[in-house]
């Protein structure tokens, strides 16, 4: 072989080892997801299982549900994990997710301070809480954030018969954050705030509040995990991110999420539809 056809060769070689490489680093998807499975640590559980699995690599753009859905709108995700059900359905009308399947649920709480000003302490029904909240004008702060938790809150002032855009003054705080700083807000403030139950249980920073009102059924907090179509993105990188949806709604996946716990308590509990919605 002369020497010119061997650096032919040889520059070949080079050229597709270096595509192999690139190929192999890109083994990584980006799921836009909502603050909860990241502030609770279900994410730092969770993807080194997937990763040790599949070798794909997950980077997780923690937002609210809404700014979570419009980042996959602008292409920017691969798949979307959040959880705010009527907000996903729309995202599907749109056009830009692929079909939708629940993972798991919790629930949502109202945390409050030890002293209660509002006297619902023990109560199971939410929406009689927030008329109380209202009534005494005792401090709420709330997400602001176009989040599932935020979306939650809004229907559940509309259930209690109160149109807070109206209703709102000094004793209600719109902080337009994350769930971690409602929380170290309402702590702050001895305010009220609604939280879901595994940001709850992972905030350490709780100081006098407490949770005063649980158990009610419109409190349920489902989550689900949609594929970003890559018929309106040519960047989402759908073997990949449906990969991880399989693995979400798999046996493996799903015993994952019922073992995460933090000081016994389980933070999340599967029901994946095996037919997605």
């Amino acid at each position: 072989m002369n020497r010119r056809l061997f650096s032919a060769f040889a520059a070949l070689a080079l050229l597709f080892a270096g595509s192999a490489t690139a190929v192999a680093q890109d083994k990584s998807i980006v799921v836009a997801s909502t603050t909860s499975t990241q502030d609770s640590g279900l994410f730092d559980y969770l993807l080194p299982l997937f990763k040790t699995k599949t070798g794909i690599d997950v980077k997780v753009i923690a937002q609210g549900t809404g700014q979570a859905l419009d980042t996959a709108r602008r292409g920017d995700a691969d798949v979307v994990f959040v959880h705010a059900k009527a907000q996903e359905e729309k995202f599907l009308s749109e056009g830009f997710g692929v079909k939708r399947y629940d993972v798991m649920y919790n629930d949502f709480v109202l945390i409050g301070p030890k002293s209660d000003p509002a006297g619902v302490k023990g109560t199971k029904d939410i929406t009689a809480a927030f008329e109380a909240i209202r009534a005494k004008q005792a401090p709420f702060v709330s997400r602001g954030d176009k989040s599932g938790t935020h979306s939650a809150e809004l229907k559940l002032w509309k259930e209690a018969g109160i149109d807070i855009d109206a209703a709102k003054g000094e004793w209600y705080r719109d902080i337009g954050q994350g769930m971690g700083a409602a929380l170290n807000t309402a702590g702050a403030m001895n305010a009220y705030v609604l939280s879901d139950r595994g940001t709850w249980l992972s905030f350490k920073n709780r100081g006098d509040l407490e949770v005063v009102v649980e158990g009610d059924k419109r409190l349920f907090n489902q989550y689900g995990v949609m594929l970003v179509n890559p018929e309106k993105f040519s960047t989402v990188k759908a073997d990949l991110g449906q990969s991880f949806i399989d693995y979400l709604v798999s046996e493996d996946g799903q015993k994952a999420i019922s073992e995460y716990k933090i000081d016994g308590q389980q933070l999340f509990f599967p029901n994946a539809a095996r037919d997605p919605s």
